[in-house]
């Protein structure tokens, strides 16, 4: 039986216990400010709250008519990437930070999922129609009201865009129509779960890339490809015996999986190099 230490914090149980509600009724900032825990133990997420309530209220003030569609838009634009200067990190765009949302409400500087999910949660304590939309290689939101419709990139200032633009933004002459359509709230979670478990494997830190993998086993434990990633993560922490299990319940879920031979032959090494030992 694998082990998984991590998913027994109470941290990452806050968020899986968020991660099972309806994806209707997962509070999206409040968990984001979860997953920031991985990196932040000792965040006040009340603080963070408390943020996004303060800039609700602004734009609130600033808006004539919050039933008018393309005011909103305009004045909530106007607030956040001109008198806030929320912005996104081109220069330092792998930068962990940029995935946690404490940090984005701080710095004022984040990535396009984040900068979405604070975008989305002002709406939403303004009863506003704004939802996220993942695209390929990047993320938007959508405000529809049903008489106003338009795409908006807060990673680009806040830039209006129709489904032409997200094409550009992904990089691709057409999207299917449903890459162009809303995404619940528990996808956007898992999402940026897979972004930062992407980044730290790249920058090799495979102690956080694990309570990442953690959580996304827990929250879905027939995933093969997190039990291989797992296991490879073990193997950078030198721990042979966990990366053996691993490889071995990663071809026990995926048994025809085309990486199987390069799969046995690493476990052949690993048990040769464990027998070894003893």
């Amino acid at each position: 039986m694998l082990f998984y230490a991590r998913v027994n914090d109470s941290d990452a149980q806050s968020l899986l216990d968020l991660l099972g509600r309806r994806p209707s009724r997962i509070e999206l900032d409040r968990a984001a400010l979860e997953l920031a825990r991985i990196e932040y133990p000792a965040l006040d997420a009340g603080r963070y709250i408390a943020d996004i309530d303060y800039h609700a209220a602004a734009i609130a003030d600033r808006a004539h008519d919050l039933s008018d569609g393309p005011r909103f838009v305009k004045t909530a634009n106007a607030y956040l990437f001109g008198e806030m200067q929320f912005r996104g990190n081109e220069e330092d765009y792998y930068n962990p930070a940029n995935s946690y949302l404490n940090r984005v409400l701080e710095t004022r500087i984040g990535i396009p999922i984040t900068l979405s999910v604070i975008y989305m949660e002002i709406a939403r304590r303004l009863a506003k129609p704004v939802h996220g939309v993942g695209l390929p290689g990047h993320f938007v939101v959508l405000y529809d009201d049903g008489q106003y419709s338009t795409y908006i990139d807060p990673f680009h200032g806040g830039s209006l865009i129709d489904a032409a633009g997200c094409c550009r933004l992904s990089q691709v002459d057409s999207l299917d129509p449903e890459l162009l359509a809303p995404v619940d709230r528990r996808s956007i979670v898992m999402r940026m779960i897979n972004n930062l478990r992407q980044i730290y494997f790249s920058q090799r830190h495979p102690d956080l890339a694990i309570r990442l993998l953690d959580l996304l086993i827990a929250a879905d434990p027939a995933s093969a490809d997190e039990h291989k990633q797992r296991a490879v993560a073990l193997l950078q922490q030198q721990r042979m015996a966990d990366a053996l299990a691993g490889f071995r319940k990663y071809l026990e879920l995926s048994p025809g999986a085309a990486d199987r031979e390069r799969i046995e032959e690493q476990m052949k090494t690993l048990a040769f190099w464990l027998a070894s030992r003893n």
